[in-house]
């Protein structure tokens, strides 16, 4: 079954064809009905992919509100020391626009983006006490309404990474060779 497919019943969309779904069952046809009511298109031109796509980039964008909400609790007085570490560097690492693990790195270069943030971005969003957070939640959507932000300074921390890395395996490969 293709990805064209799973937001149709039987071949008929919307929920007069959701008698005839087969082996999809009703979470196909629910997932037409969601899908047409986040994307405001009729049941018509929708697929599973314009769906899976929709979903994926409300993931995208909460993800992305959640890092700059954990910018601003980091630097809220009232937030606890070990949950401004923790949200600071999440924050920085998922704003940088350096990886720490170039994506071109089979298997571990997208593992950072897609398991690593997400569960530090978890992580630190329970350390941070609930009226901070929701205050810094309404200052990251204040922000994200203006511009899309960055981090310049993680940047330079992992190009610093990335510099030392390269000098240790450089040492490394002349004691290698030369002995």
């Amino acid at each position: 079954m293709g990805l064209s497919s799973l937001g149709k019943c039987g071949g008929v969309t919307g929920l007069a064809g959701c008698g005839s779904v087969g082996r999809r069952g009703w979470a196909g046809c629910m997932g037409m009905v969601v899908g047409t009511m986040q994307t405001g298109r009729s049941g018509l031109g929708v697929t599973g992919r314009d769906i899976l796509l929709d979903r994926l980039r409300a993931v995208a964008d909460r993800l992305k509100q959640d890092t700059v909400t954990l910018y601003f609790a980091g630097r809220h007085p009232r937030t606890p020391w070990y949950a401004k570490a923790a949200a600071l560097s999440v924050a920085a690492y998922a704003l940088s626009p350096i990886d720490l693990v170039p994506d071109f790195v089979p298997v571990l270069g997208y593992l950072d983006d897609l398991l690593l943030v997400p569960l530090g971005i978890a992580m630190s969003i329970r350390l941070v006490p609930s009226d901070v957070l929701g205050e810094c939640r309404q200052l990251a959507r204040e922000r994200l309404a203006f511009d899309a932000p960055s981090s310049r300074s993680a940047a330079v921390v992992i190009l610093l990474v990335w510099v030392a890395f390269a000098a240790l395996l450089a040492e490394w490969l002349v004691r290698l060779v030369w002995g």
